[in-house]
């Protein structure tokens, strides 16, 4: 059964209720799933610079992350398998000791212009062979460890939402003075760190400049 948060007085609670309100899937959308990556997954991903990676730990407490970079980054080494390099971060680790804890994973690749997104679930594992490390490398600079996903569903996801979101229609992107500053979001929310605003926007700067790989 759901579990019902505070303050929400009606809410569905069975797969019963929310099929007697949203429906059904339709033919194409039930039958367009695969379990492989196909020679279409493959051109997709070869032309997507960008990923959100999801996970859950053991007991149930869900992450999800992006990752990026140059088209191509994600190496797909046969039809089942891909693998995806993990570059330096805030060391937090929130993707990968999940997966240590749940191997199930969810990937939605995105390809800047395009609507639709590719969707592939599966299960993962963090790896470190050094081939396959040094296949990732940029500048000079190996990851230190991948993540390699074995996909078991893949399938397009339709475009609605982003073109509900207009997310690459440039003309409806807020202006950039009117952005929220990450550098006081994090200067507020870690106030126990004693950092300014200034001081954490001079380390992201440092970080996005010098520290990428």
């Amino acid at each position: 059964m759901a579990n019902n948060l505070v303050n929400f007085k009606q809410t569905i609670t069975t797969e019963e209720e929310l099929r007697g309100l949203l429906g059904y899937p339709g033919d194409l959308a039930s039958k367009k799933v695969i379990d492989n990556i196909d020679e279409h997954c493959r051109d997709f991903i070869s032309k997507s610079p960008f990923l959100v990676l999801s996970t859950t730990d053991s007991s149930g407490n869900c992450d999800v992350s992006p990752r990026g970079d140059a088209p191509g980054f994600v190496h797909i080494l046969d039809e089942k398998h891909l693998v995806i390099p993990e570059r330096p971060g805030n060391r937090r680790l929130d993707s990968l000791k999940n997966i240590l804890s749940n191997p199930r994973v969810g990937l939605l690749f995105l390809i800047p212009g395009l609507g639709e997104t590719l969707r592939i679930n599966g299960k993962a594992c963090l790896v470190t062979d050094k081939d396959l490390l040094e296949k990732s490398a940029v500048n000079g600079r190996t990851p230190l460890i991948s993540i390699a996903v074995e996909a078991e569903e893949c399938f397009i996801h339709c475009a609605k939402a982003l073109k509900r979101s207009a997310l690459w229609q440039q003309d409806t992107w807020a202006p950039a003075e009117t952005l929220p500053s990450a550098a006081k979001m994090m200067a507020s929310h870690a106030k126990s760190a004693g950092l300014s605003e200034e001081g954490i926007a001079d380390r992201l700067e440092e970080s996005y400049t010098k520290r990428l790989y």
